[in-house]
């Protein structure tokens, strides 16, 4: 085995251990991007922890959707340092967190409505929900709550619904999640007042625009944040263990109401 210095990688290490392949870092190479730094005694070209470091940055602007030519003038800045590049990329998050949020709301409402009567055209639901297509889903959503009251009692009350009314029930939906959000990251437990009284917020929310959506119904609707892989997935996005979160929350508060 060729002798290098402690703490190099090849660049197929380099590929493992980041799960970029082999031909983009080679790309990133040839457009000086990235290049490894170091030599090893036979001449072979190693990277450095300051080169993944590097790769790090790289990887997390292309996440965030900026060109590579761009990643270029903003590392090549000498005012630049790495903590000016984790404070703006952590604000680069942020607001995607608050993007996604909004989408989750639209998703929220779309996954209790499912185009039951619905009257929106679909340039109105783009621009109310963010998507044209709730209509793909409603398939989907009837065949598991079509034969159930509160599907019909939902399709009776959203078919007369307006433009605003949508508009004012994604904004509420919005609200309940940021709520969610905001107290996770104060670190209020899931069984305390705070994410209780989202909890019933929620609850009312559904009630109030969807259909009557008792605390035994409440239940079953926070058994498919943990249940099903796709509010999963959408709601962790949001904060780290929010489906769990919400779940626990509205459990606890059928438990206070019981």
């Amino acid at each position: 085995m060729t002798e290098r210095a402690t703490g190099t990688y090849t660049v197929g290490e380099v590929a493992e251990l980041s799960g970029v392949s082999v031909r983009t870092l080679h790309h990133y190479d040839e457009i000086g991007l990235l290049s490894p730094t170091v030599r090893s005694p036979a001449g072979y070209r190693l990277y450095s922890p300051d080169d993944l470091r590097r790769l790090r940055q790289i990887l997390l602007y292309r996440e965030l959707d900026f060109r590579l030519e761009e990643i270029a003038d903003m590392l090549a800045s000498p005012d630049e340092g790495t903590d000016h590049h984790l404070r703006r990329q952590h604000a680069l998050l942020r607001a995607r967190q608050d993007r996604t949020a909004a989408l989750i709301g639209a998703i929220e409402s779309e996954m209790e409505a499912r185009k039951m009567g619905m009257s929106l055209t679909p340039e109105e639901q783009l621009e109310i929900f963010g998507t044209d297509k709730l209509e793909e889903h409603a398939a989907e959503a009837e065949q598991r709550w079509g034969n159930t009251e509160a599907w019909q009692q939902s399709r009776r009350k959203t078919a007369a619904y307006t433009k605003q009314d949508w508009i004012t029930i994604k904004a509420e939906a919005d609200a309940n999640i940021e709520g969610f959000a905001t107290a996770i990251r104060a670190g209020e437990p899931s069984d305390g007042t705070v994410a209780m009284d989202l909890a019933e917020a929620h609850r009312s929310h559904l009630s109030r625009w969807f259909y009557d959506c008792g605390y035994d119904m409440h239940r079953g609707l926070a058994d498919l944040y943990i249940s099903d892989p796709r509010y999963m997935a959408s709601y962790d996005e949001i904060e780290p263990g929010f489906s769990r979160y919400v779940h626990d929350a509205i459990m606890a508060n059928a438990d206070r109401h019981s």
